[in-house]
C-alpha cells in the first residue's frame, strides 16, 4: 500500500507539523525513508517475534513513522513481530503496565518527560521491555534513546537486511493491536491483520467519499488519540492509501488550540467524536449569548432558515446543492460562511463523527450551520467503520449504509425490527490477544461478529443504533428498558444537563443521575464548579441566579429543581409505557470526566464505575421508596 502511494504521491506533502511557530512538511518519499529507518532501528534494538512496539505519545510525525516502521519490521515466522500498540496519553502507569505486559512490548516510544516518567516507574515490572525511545531530550540512562539516536541506530542496519523482512510479510499476519477502552471490564487487545488494515483503509474511506490525491488531495487535522481505531484508520492508514496531507494539531488541541490549527490548514474533511462537536456547539452558543441583540438574532434567523431548507431537501431527496430559495442563499452569504470560516471549516466538504451516539439537537444545530455531520458505525473489532455516511449517503440520525463488501444481519429481532447487529467482512478482526474465551463469544462459527449493539435497518438499508444490549435495564417487574433514548430525551428537554444516566436494573422503578454543564479547567481538563454560559442562561430563564454547580446542588436551588422536574415530566409523557417513567432523580455535584473515571478515553460512559461511585445516592432513591 505504501509503495503504491510512493509511486503516485511521492513528491506530495504527507505530514505537516508546526515547529517554532512555523509549518514544516515531510513528503511521502521522506515519510517512507523515515519509516524504513525506524524499522531498522527496532530491529537493532532487538524487536522479537510476538512482541510489540508501544507508542505513548500525542499525534506527531514520530508517531506515524514509528508505527509504520514497527509494521515494516514484521516477519511472518511462527508468530509475527512488528506489531504497533497505541496507548492513550491519559493512561496511568498501571494502565500502561497492563497493556505493555499483555502485548509483550519490547520497545516504548514516548513523546515527553511526563510519559517517560510513567515508563521508568513501571520498567522493573516489564520483563520484555528492552528500550525506550523518547522524542524529548533523553536522560543519560542505559537503553533510553532520543529519537535522533534511535534513527542513527537504524542507519547502522544495511538496507539489505530490511528488504527480505518486507518481502516476506503476509496479508494475514497481525500488525496492529488496538486496546478497547475497558468500559465493561479489562481492556482487550484487538488483533488486526495487514489485510484488515489495508482493506478498510481503501474501501471504508471510499464509502465516506475520501478522494485520492491525484483528484484532490485531502487535508486532515490529526488530533484524536491514535490509540483509538477511528483516528488510526482515518489519519494514519487511510492517509497513506489516498495520499492525504495530514497536519498535526498541538498537544493542547482539546484545550482550545484545535480551531487555531484548523483555521491555518483548512481541512477538506474532519472527524470528531460527539463530545468534540458538542464542545464546538457550546462554544458558539456562549459567543452568541454574549453578542449584541441584532447579531444574535441574525445568526438565529440564518440557522433557522438553513435548517428548514436542509430538512426539506432531506424529505424530498433533493441535494443541498440544488437551487436554494433566496433567503437560504442570503443566510449563507451574510452569516453562515463566516461562521464556518471562523471554525476553520470553510473548505471542509465532509464532517464525520463516530465512536459514540450523538444527540439529535447537536446534529440539527450543525445542520443549521450547513455542516451536516456524517456518521460512521464500527468497532475496534471491525478495523473501524463498517457503515458509513457521506454527502451522497445521508439520513439524519442514521449511521449510514453498510460499506460495499461488508455484510450485516440483525438477530433476535423484536416486533419493531430491532435486533442485535452482527457484522461480517474482510475488516473483521483476528481475535483478542491472549483471550480465547472472549474471542469465541464475539465471533460465531461462521465468522459473524456479534457486536452487542441493538439497531434496526430501514427499507433503504440505513442503520439506526438504538442502544447496547448489555446496557438494557431489566426492572424488577421484568420490563426491558433501553437507557440511551431516555437519557437523550432528557438532555434534549433540559439544555442545562451535561450527562444523564438512567438507573433501575432489577429495581422497582427507574431513577436518573444528572450532571450540569460546567466549564473545564484548561490545564487538567477536569470539570470546574463554574456553570457554562449556556447553563447560566438557562438558570436565568428559570428564575435562578445560580452561576455555580454548588449553588444549584448544595443550596437546593428551587427554580432549577422545578425546571428539571418539569422537563422529566415532559419526557415521561412521551414514554412507551409506565415502567419507562423516571420516578426519582438527583443532580450530582460534579460533571463526569475522564479524570474522574466516569468516562473512557473516547468519552463513553462507564456505567459500572458510575454505579459504584454513586452507590449511596442510588440506594437513597430506593430506601426512600421502601419507607
Amino acid at each position: 500500500m505504501f509503495r503504491e502511494a510512493l509511486a503516485k504521491y511521492g513528491h506530495l506533502s504527507a505530514l505537516g507539523f508546526k515547529r517554532g511557530g512555523q509549518w514544516e512538511n515531510i513528503t511521502y518519499t521522506q515519510y517512507y525513508l523515515m519509516a524504513r529507518k525506524a524499522a531498522k532501528g527496532f530491529l537493532k534494538l532487538g524487536l522479537e517475534p510476538a512482541h510489540s512496539v508501544a507508542i505513548l505519545a500525542f499525534n506527531s510525525p514520530e508517531w506515524f513513522f514509528s508505527a509504520v516502521g514497527a509494521v515494516f519490521a514484521g516477519r511472518p515466522v511462527l508468530v509475527p513481530r512488528g506489531i504497533v500498540t497505541g496507548i492513550y496519553t491519559t493512561s496511568s502507569p498501571e494502565a500502561c503496565r497492563y497493556i505493555a505486559h499483555d502485548s509483550r512490548a519490547n520497545v516504548f516510544v514516548v513523546d515527553d518527560q511526563q510519559q517517560l516518567d510513567k515508563i521508568l516507574q513501571i520498567w522493573g515490572t516489564l520483563p520484555h521491555l528492552k528500550a525506550v525511545v523518547t522524542c524529548c531530550e533523553a536522560p543519560k540512562m542505559d537503553n533510553v534513546y532520543s529519537m535522533k539516536e534511535f534513527l542513527e541506530l537504524g542507519e547502522q542496519v544495511p538496507e539489505e537486511q530490511l528488504d527480505p523482512v518486507l518481502e516476506a510479510q503476509q496479508p494475514n499476519q497481525c500488525c496492529v493491536l488496538v486496546y478497547t477502552s475497558g468500559t465493561t471490564g479489562p481492556p482487550k487487545g484487538v488483533m488486526l491483520s495487514q489485510d484488515n488494515v489495508t482493506w478498510t483503509a481503501r474501501f471504508s474511506s471510499q464509502a465516506g467519499g475520501i478522494q485520492p490525491a491525484d483528484r484532490q488531495q485531502e487535508v486532515v487535522v490529526s488530533y484524536l488519540p491514535l490509540s483509538h481505531i477511528a483516528a488510526q484508520i482515518y489519519d494514519l492508514w487511510t492517509g497513506i492509501q489516498w495520499g492525504a496531507w495530514v497536519c498535526f494539531a498541538q498537544p493542547d488541541a482539546l484545550k482550545g488550540s484545535l480551531v487555531d490549527t484548523m483555521r491555518e490548514v483548512e481541512p477538506t474533511s474532519h472527524m470528531g467524536v460527539p463530545r468534540v462537536w458538542e464542545k464546538i456547539m457550546e462554544r458558539i452558543q456562549e459567543v452568541v449569548a454574549r453578542s449584541g441583540f441584532l447579531r444574535r438574532q441574525l445568526l438565529l434567523w440564518a440557522m433557522s432558515v438553513t435548517l428548514q431548507q436542509n430538512l426539506a431537501c432531506l424529505r424530498s431527496a433533493l441535494s443541498r446543492s440544488d437551487l436554494k430559495p433566496f433567503t437560504a442563499r442570503l443566510a449563507e452569504h451574510l452569516v453562515l460562511a463566516k461562521v464556518r470560516r471562523a471554525l476553520g471549516l470553510s473548505r471542509c466538504q465532509k464532517s464525520f463523527y463516530g465512536a459514540a451516539p450523538m444527540a439529535a439537537d447537536t446534529q440539527r444545530f450543525f445542520l443549521g450551520l450547513n455542516i451536516p455531520l456524517y456518521a460512521g458505525y464500527g468497532l475496534s473489532e471491525t478495523s473501524g467503520p463498517h457503515f458509513m455516511s457521506c454527502p451522497d449517503i445521508y439520513r439524519l440520525y442514521s449511521s449510514g449504509r453498510v460499506v460495499p463488501g461488508c455484510h450485516v444481519k440483525l438477530v433476535e429481532q423484536d416486533a419493531e425490527g430491532t435486533g442485535e447487529i452482527c457484522l461480517w467482512g474482510r475488516n473483521i478482526f483476528m481475535g483478542y490477544l491472549n483471550m480465547e474465551g472472549p474471542t469465541r463469544e464475539a465471533l460465531d462459527a461462521d465468522g459473524w461478529l456479534h457486536t452487542g449493539d441493538a439497531g434496526r435497518l430501514d427499507a433503504d438499508g440505513f442503520l439506526y443504533i438504538t442502544g447496547r444490549l448489555k446496557e438494557l435495564l431489566i426492572t424488577a417487574g421484568g420490563e426491558n428498558v433501553a437507557p440511551v433514548p431516555i437519557e437523550e430525551a432528557v438532555k434534549a428537554e433540559l439544555p442545562v444537563v451535561s450527562n444523564a444516566m438512567l438507573v433501575g436494573d432489577r429495581r422497582k422503578f427507574l431513577s436518573l443521575l444528572l450532571t450540569l454543564k460546567c466549564t473545564v479547567d484548561p490545564d487538567t481538563l477536569e470539570p470546574t464548579d463554574q456553570l457554562t454560559e449556556q447553563a447560566v442562561e438557562f438558570c436565568r430563564r428559570m428564575g435562578s441566579q445560580a452561576t455555580r454547580v454548588s449553588q444549584v446542588v448544595g443550596l437546593q436551588d428551587q427554580a432549577v429543581h422545578r425546571a428539571v422536574e418539569e422537563g422529566i415530566r415532559r419526557v415521561n409523557l412521551k414514554a412507551a409505557a409506565r415502567p419507562h417513567h423516571i420516578q426519582k432523580w438527583a443532580i450530582l455535584p460534579r460533571d463526569f470526566s475522564i479524570a474522574g473515571g466516569e468516562l473512557g478515553p473516547t468519552m463513553k460512559l462507564k456505567r459500572l464505575v458510575v454505579l459504584d461511585k454513586y452507590r449511596e445516592v442510588i440506594d437513597a432513591f430506593y430506601q426512600e421508596q421502601s419507607k
